[in-house]
């Protein structure tokens, strides 16, 4: 879900990194050493997640994981997926510097979301793990659909059409992210069920 260099307009942009960069602020306040490693950890598995990438139109479909990232991440997950897509820009042009602050802020916004939203539920045990997971990937990439479409649709009429073609791709995608998500937490909860905590 990177945008590429040149499609957004100077608004969509600054207003993406401004968006962004309360992001971090707020992450960078509640950065802990102990949370430091987990989401140095987590920028890592998000970088290597969403290393192959399907061209569609003016951006790319690739598994996402934000609602992973959000989960286990909480309120640090804007610094573990900026850093992600900064390093992705600059050593194999994914993105882009320009728009780093807005495919930023359409990953980890919805990674925030699915933590405030879907982590209460991890301690509720008769709340199956996997649905929780099932549902944080599903509506996560959901969410990060309607921005990157919203955010397309900001360039112009040109865009609307590309706009809703590149949301109608990522239903599977949907669909395969939460699914992905769910047997990671599944997998996490039987191993090592303490790193659900926050």
């Amino acid at each position: 879900m990177h945008i590429s260099e040149g499609v957004l307009p100077p608004v969509t942009l600054v207003t993406g990194y401004a968006a962004s960069a309360i992001g971090i602020g707020i992450g960078l306040r509640r950065l802990t050493d102990e949370k430091l490693v987990r989401t140095a950890l987590l920028s890592s598995a998000f970088f290597v997640a969403s290393f192959i990438h399907i061209p569609i139109g003016p951006a790319n479909v690739h598994l996402v994981l934000n609602g992973f990232i959000g989960l286990l991440a909480g309120w640090t997950c804007f610094i573990a997926i900026g850093i992600a897509l900064l390093l992705q820009a600059l050593l194999f042009q994914f993105g882009g510097i320009t728009t780093l602050g807005v495919n930023m802020f359409i990953i980890a916004l919805p990674a925030l979301f699915s933590f405030l939203i879907f982590s209460p539920l991890l301690d509720r045990k008769p709340f199956p793990v996997f649905l929780t997971g099932f549902l944080s990937g599903f509506s996560s990439v959901f969410l990060s659909a309607i921005l990157l479409s919203f955010s397309l649709a900001t360039a112009g009429s040109a865009f609307f059409t590309a706009s809703t073609l590149i949301f109608a791709s990522n239903v599977p995608l949907m669909i395969i992210d939460g699914l992905v998500t769910a047997l990671a937490l599944q997998f996490i909860s039987n191993v090592k069920p303490e790193l659900l905590t926050q």
